[in-house]
């Protein structure tokens, strides 16, 4: 069986990096799909736009998704994400820089998994990471396939 992506949806490139980076370190076999904002993730997931024709039946193990991206933010990928049942019951993560009350209250209630702020050091932001992809690529049980 092939394993299953990790969705990275992340505008920064250097915080792409170091995430790429941490995940690889730990040896992961899981390919990491990165894409720079709302509506390229939601293109990639719903296969529109410059995904069109890839197979969205072959959806993520995770995804990592920042709240604060250009064109579609990352409570509007969720809302989208909850709302269509090929995508309702993949696991989100919000990881991002944002500490505000009301960003994890609309995450919860948007039905996100985890909200996770990304550290400022360097050396915490790798460990965060690392921490994340232990969990969501290894220890946690996803549903079935539908």
């Amino acid at each position: 069986m092939k394993a299953k992506k990790i969705l990275l949806v992340e505008d920064s490139p250097d915080d792409q990096e170091l995430i790429r980076m941490a995940i690889e370190d730990g040896h992961i076999a899981n390919e990491i799909v990165s894409v720079n904002d709302g509506a390229q993730a939601l293109d990639y997931l719903f296969g529109r736009g410059t995904f069109a024709g890839r197979d969205v039946s072959d959806t993520p193990l995770v995804i990592l998704l920042d709240i604060k991206l250009p064109k579609v933010n990352g409570l509007e990928v969720l809302q989208q994400l909850r709302a269509n049942p090929q995508t309702s019951l993949i696991p989100v993560v919000m990881l991002t820089s944002s500490n505000e009350e009301r960003d994890i209250l609309a995450s919860y209630e948007n039905g996100v998994n985890s909200y996770v702020r990304k550290p400022v050091d360097f050396d915490q932001f790798t460990e965060a990471v690392k921490q994340l992809k232990f969990y969501w690529v290894i220890l946690n049980e996803t549903p079935p396939d539908r």
